[in-house]
């Protein structure tokens, strides 16, 4: 009986008054990430790019040439176009004004029925209401029917502000909304125009817009819309800076633009349009939901060109929204692809060599650069953020077409185009056949247990710890920092492996050239994890890589030629944080007489550093031997000395080496150590007079 009291009061304090129901726009501000992601940057450039793939959704449907994005100076965002402006008329359910009805109605749009766009990159009909819920004020001006119409709102309410600018008075409306007209204008001139203040109640301090991913987006838009001009403009610094696109080549110029290397094929343009059917949901008459049978064309466009490289460069989009994670257009086109390779070179197997093992999609992909476009009506995305396509008839359509137009290319009888099929089916089976090599290296570098350690390198200095999480291997610049560094270390958890020199640039070489190099081999095989597409970090003998490499020019390009081996051929190590570069000291300043519990020695890591430590040493009246000593490499360090400024964890400087924008990371070591040197010697020379002459070693 107690029991039964106790649950009935549980139960008793748990009563429909505990129950909310979050209306319309509130339900976006407390939970904003359920729409945007996040509230950091990149949730912030979501709102952004909502507002700017509503005009671009009128230049995919023929209605506007031209969209400019201006960020302001008070940290405003406005989008403007010259489409046909959001209707002004009255919804006749609602009794709003369309204008009002697109910004506080969540999933209302023009979008849903397929009688005001064929293929939109906006689809939910959340994106413009979103942005409103989340904006301190919003501003709109529709330019339609011979005249200028204006609206505002704040934080989603509409009403009127009596000022510029989000903090000044707001007055919301109360018995009914009004879609002021503030002027008139030619009839044949349209468009619109919203420039929104973010909330800073819901985005975080150092939210802001990225200026290169805007005019990235911009860039690749105007290749997706051939004869759109995109106008991008930042106002925030001292001086405006603008940038303008238009690309009336598309994705065939946007192919070439991505491919980082020369080409092994022109570029191939893969085309095609199907019917298929989907069963959706729909609003009878009545209001009501119910199942239909609707027939959707899918238009697929595909351009793609292999380069001499080694990278896999590809984007897709869906009625020119980025899917950055891909969905069932690149599964399609990845499958067409992988098929019609398998056929053409089983079919050509004696001319090319190919042995017996099969062609995979990594050996297709090597090299490549393509860009994915598919058009349909109401593609089904994955979440808000339409990162994913997940409508599923796309996939085979898709694969149908790459593989019909690929056959094409590959069996025709045209000089050209037969040398450039056999080009390519060359560089897919030399592909295969560094695949299989480097399968066959990795099976003998797993790692090894007690018994086993033979196997490694001699000159690898191993630690007696097991613990991955507790392990560290030191890569060290040459014998004579190793012997140092034998004394330095600490042998319980602590290893040492010596390279000689300068090793390998992997950013310019072939695997097969890279793993006959053994240096690069030796770190590989040390590591235990494998290389390339097969590297498993679970398999990671050592817990953190520390590149220890003198603290001049050699030794930063040595520690750029080392982690250029690792973004190539362990990235996930790096993404995964686990690389180091140690920071050993540039200068040692020995006191005179120091006073009791003052270090005898103090360790500067920079000119500027020992300067400063210097003139504060003679103001305070300590003595020092002059001139401080300058080291000219780790081997002129005792064990003690490199062991309590470079090794000793309590005591040491670590630079963790990130990737966190992967793509960027790809540029600049494609810049810096790839295979065209004439952009290199262009960023040498437009940064010679940057550099400070003082700090080169000669």
């Amino acid at each position: 009986m107690t029991g039964q009291t106790a649950a009935t009061g549980r139960g008793g304090d748990y009563t429909a008054r505990h129950l909310s129901v979050l209306e319309g726009l509130e339900a976006v501000r407390k939970r904003p990430g359920m729409y945007i992601g996040s509230t950091d940057s990149r949730g912030l450039m979501h709102c952004l790019w909502e507002i700017i793939d509503n005009a671009v959704d009128e230049a995919l449907g023929g209605y506007c040439d031209r969209v400019e994005v201006v960020l302001r100076a008070d940290g405003s965002a406005e989008i403007r176009d010259n489409g046909r402006g959001i209707p002004v008329d009255t919804h006749s359910k609602s009794g709003l004004s369309g204008v009002e009805v697109v910004f506080t109605k969540l999933h209302a749009g023009g979008k849903f029925g397929g009688g005001s766009y064929a293929a939109t990159g906006g689809l939910h009909g959340v994106g413009a209401s979103v942005v409103n819920a989340l904006s301190h004020r919003l501003d709109v001006e529709v330019d339609r029917d011979g005249r200028t119409h204006a609206m505002s709102f704040r934080r989603g309410e509409p009403g009127e502000y009596s000022g510029d600018g989000p903090d000044a008075p707001f007055q919301p409306f109360t018995d009914h909304s009004e879609l002021r007209v503030t002027g008139k204008v030619t009839k044949r001139k349209t468009g619109t125009r919203v420039r929104f203040w973010a909330d800073r109640q819901i985005f975080l301090r150092d939210a802001e817009y990225v200026w290169d991913d805007i005019v990235s987006r911009a860039r690749q838009t105007s290749y997706l819309i051939p004869g759109l001009e995109l106008v991008v403009r930042d106002e925030r610094g001292d001086t405006p800076v603008e940038e303008k696109f238009r690309h009336d080549g598309g994705i065939s110029e946007f192919v070439e633009f991505l491919s980082p290397g020369a080409s092994v094929t022109d570029v191939l343009r893969l085309t095609g349009r199907e019917v298929f059917r989907e069963t959706v949901p729909v609003l009878d008459d009545d209001g009501q939901l119910v199942s239909k049978d609707t027939e959707r064309t899918c238009e697929v466009d595909v351009a793609l060109r292999w380069d001499t490289g080694y990278d896999t460069v590809s984007r897709s989009f869906v009625n020119v929204i980025a899917t950055p994670k891909g969905g069932t257009h690149v599964a399609g086109f990845e499958q067409g692809l992988l098929k019609v390779m398998r056929d053409q070179v089983k079919a050509n197997a004696r001319r090319l060599k190919a042995g017996n093992d099969k062609i995979e999609k990594d050996d297709v992909l090597e090299g490549l650069t393509s860009v994915v476009t598919v058009r349909l009506d109401e593609p089904q995305f994955e979440g808000q953020t339409k990162e994913v396509l997940g409508t599923s008839a796309v996939r085979s359509i898709v694969a149908g077409v790459v593989e019909r137009e690929m056959k094409a290319f590959l069996t025709s009888t045209k000089r050209n185009e037969k040398s450039q099929a056999s080009a390519v089916l060359e560089k897919v089976v030399s592909a295969a056949k560094a695949r299989v090599a480097a399968r066959l290296h990795k099976e003998t570098v797993r790692r090894k247990n007690a018994l086993e350690t033979s196997t490694l390198p001699t000159k690898l200095v191993d630690c007696r710890s097991t613990s991955l999480d507790r392990s560290e291997l030191f890569i060290v610049e040459g014998d004579s920092a190793l012997g140092t560094g034998r004394s330095a270390r600490d042998a319980e958890f602590q290893a040492l492996l010596p390279i000689r020199g300068k090793i390998l640039n992997v950013q310019k070489a072939s695997v097969s050239d890279m793993l006959k190099n053994a240096e690069c081999a030796a770190i590989i095989q040390v590591l235990g994890a494998g290389s390339g597409r097969t590297f498993a970090l679970e398999q990671a003998r050592y817990g953190k890589v520390i590149i220890l490499a003198d603290a001049d020019v050699d030794g930063a390009h040595i520690r750029t030629l080392l982690i250029t081996l690792f973004f190539r051929y362990m990235r996930p190590y790096v993404e995964a944080g686990r690389l180091f570069a140690a920071v050993p000291p540039l200068h040692r300043i020995e006191l005179i007489n120091p006073k009791k519990g003052q270090d005898k020695y103090i360790y500067t890591y920079t000119d500027a550093e020992m300067q400063r430590v210097t003139l504060d040493l003679q103001r305070k009246g300590v003595r020092f031997k002059e001139p401080p000593q300058r080291y000219k490499g780790l081997g002129e360090m005792d064990a003690d000395q490199l062991a309590e400024t470079t090794m000793d964890p309590r005591q040491r400087r670590l630079r963790r080496i990130t990737a966190a924008d992967a793509e960027a990371a790809e540029r600049v070591f494609e810049l810096l150590m790839g295979n065209e040197v004439a952009p290199r010697k262009e960023f040498i020379v437009a940064g010679a007079a940057e550099l400070d002459r003082e700090r080169i070693d000669t």
